[in-house]
């Protein structure tokens, strides 16, 4: 028993933990099953492995600038980020093998689910996801119940979690072939909630064929808006400038300085904005890249294993289909909740702590999905919608969370607000055992 726990934690650390390796696996086995030859297999699958770690590269260096978009920020504004008597380090620490389990217990299941319902269809494969979305479904039950056992915080927590992966992205279905235009692989994402609702409503303020933003018009001197690299570098580099206009001048000059020693804070702050572009260029060609294996790859897998199944693939695989979009929903998500953290904070609710990647990712999905079905106005309101999520989550969960790990509610995307309201809900009459 001990060995197979040991197993069992280990494919949770290595392969479901380690994207590049779970998507290189994946496309190994599906192109081997076509009979394909062994070095068109073995291509294949490093192919994809290398666009996987490329996206995750073009991640690495623009975050760095959203985490210091956000240190700016938070002194612009004056905030003092809430502070935990409980920290996710602690709770991972003292759960976290239980959730290594979840996740593969909750996958296996998922397997079986998708394998024998065929209208399923959606193989989960967002591996850093399975993670988070494990951390959070554990946390929630255990603050229900709090006395609740190992053995049964993996049976219910991996039954719910493969419940999740296998609905998540069946009932976005419809709205992600309007997005990439087939059928070839669905969305896997915990932001889904959000482009979910700016795909359903995005309609009703604006028409694709009219607003659509890769077809913008605008004026001759503003055509290099055109360029969504040009774009996103002249926007991100003009709001880091607006705040670091406004920021504690030594805490902007600490920030600039782990950048480099000799660098000028305002320079700085320039090169964020040119960084951050750099870095979406990086992750689209990662994106294109590991596309062209995973969905060919998966036909094999589809055909011989689980028939009629499709990859359920991360955020950034709808960001090459409208990237004008990704920057209308972050931009208008991050106005969003700056809005809603000054209202917050005047009335004395909570205070906000602005969580740029997760405004930057669901938030430009939802921006996509939003364009696909009401252009660049629905795209805003998809930003709109991801800005709401993630303030009022933060303001609700944090407390929900409080005797396990509250940080989770400032690192949430949508769909993890959803789970620990249904969660505490649900299990409201019977909590506290």
């Amino acid at each position: 028993m001990e060995f197979l726990r040991q197993l069992l934690t280990w494919i949770a650390n290595n392969l479901f933990n380690q994207v590049a390796i779970l998507i290189g696996l994946i496309v190994l086995v599906g192109t081997a099953i076509q009979r394909k030859r062994f070095e068109e297999v073995f291509a294949a699958a490093i192919r994809a492995t290398l666009g996987v770690l490329i996206l995750f590269i073009g991640i690495d260096v623009f975050v760095g600038g959203l985490l210091s978009f956000q240190t700016i920020v938070g002194s612009a504004f004056n905030l003092t980020p809430p502070k935990a008597t409980k920290t996710l380090a602690d709770f991972l620490g003292t759960h976290g093998g239980s959730i290594a389990l979840i996740i593969t217990i909750g996958f296996l299941i998922h397997v079986i689910l998708v394998r024998l319902l065929p209208f399923l269809r959606y193989v989960y494969l967002t591996g850093h996801l399975m993670f988070w979305i494990s951390v959070i479904v554990a946390a929630a039950l255990i603050e229900s119940f709090p006395r609740m056992g190992p053995t049964a915080l993996v049976l219910w927590g991996s039954v719910i979690v493969a419940v999740y992966w296998s609905l998540q992205p069946l009932y976005i279905a419809r709205a992600m072939r309007k997005v990439i235009g087939s059928d070839e692989w669905g969305y896997g994402h915990t932001s889904s909630a959000a482009c979910y609702l700016a795909a359903t409503l995005g309609g009703a303020v604006g028409s694709k064929d009219k607003h659509d933003t890769e077809k913008l018009k605008l004026p001759q001197r503003l055509a290099f808006f055109k360029d969504v690299n040009v774009s996103t570098a002249v926007i991100i580099g003009v709001i880091m400038l607006l705040a670091a206009a406004f920021a504690d001048k030594t805490l902007l000059a600490e920030q600039a300085k782990k950048f480099s020693a000799t660098v000028d804070p305002w320079v700085w702050a320039v090169l964020v904005g040119l960084r951050f572009a750099a870095g979406i260029a990086i992750l689209l060609f990662g994106v294109r890249m590991f596309l062209a294996e995973i969905v060919p790859a998966f036909k094999g897998i589809s055909d011989k294993l689980i028939p009629g199944s499709r990859p359920a693939l991360d955020v950034p695989t709808v960001f090459p289909f409208a990237p004008t979009a990704v920057m209308v929903g972050f931009l208008a998500s991050t106005v969003t909740f700056l809005i809603l953290m000054l209202v917050f904070g005047a009335a004395g609710w909570f205070t906000l702590v602005p969580p740029m990647i997760m405004l930057f990712f669901p938030g430009g999905g939802a921006g996509v999905f939003g364009n696909a079905f009401g252009g660049w106005r629905g795209a805003a309101l998809g930003g709109v919608i991801n800005g709401l999520f993630l303030a009022i989550g933060q303001a609700t969960v944090w407390g929900l969370l409080s005797n396990t790990a509250p940080e989770l509610a400032t690192l949430g995307d949508p769909d993890w607000y959803i789970l620990v309201w249904l969660i505490r809900l649900v299990t409201a009459p019977f909590a506290g055992s």
